[in-house]
């Protein structure tokens, strides 16, 4: 296959994952949110410990901001278009896609969260009973 398909073919799937990941789809109506965007690998061990966080703020906060994962070990291209150093780093953005913020290592969700209200965001506790998990 020839370099440029398989670029294209790269950035095509990274859109894909990334939308799956966040629970967007092309053809939704709804207004553009805050976006959390972790950049890290599924094998680094602060990445896995991101992991459930990063799950549950998916869940329990889809309606304030999204919640993006890219594993960069997966999509160098990745890393590099975001000026990776080390994983996992979180970056911030607000609605329009400005950088607010960008913090390099493992984040506790009570610290995501307090961040987000820092930067204006107001992220109300969500209502489900369901368990909460460490963080």
């Amino acid at each position: 296959m020839k370099p440029s398909i398989l670029r294209s073919c790269l950035l095509a799937m990274t859109c894909a994952a990334a939308l799956l990941v966040s629970g967007a789809r092309a053809d939704d109506a709804r207004p553009a949110l805050p976006r959390l965007l972790d950049l890290g690998a599924g094998k680094c061990i602060p990445c896995k410990q991101m992991k459930p966080i990063l799950d549950e703020l998916h869940r329990d906060y889809a309606t304030q901001f999204e919640t993006v994962f890219i594993d960069v070990w997966e999509h160098r291209e990745e890393g590099q278009r975001h000026g990776i150093r080390m994983i996992p780093t979180q970056i911030f953005f607000d609605a329009s896609g400005k950088e607010l913020f960008r913090h390099e290592g493992f984040m506790a969700k009570k610290d995501i969260l307090a961040k987000w209200q820092e930067l204006g965001v107001a992220v109300t506790p969500p209502t489900s009973t369901a368990p909460v998990g460490q963080g």
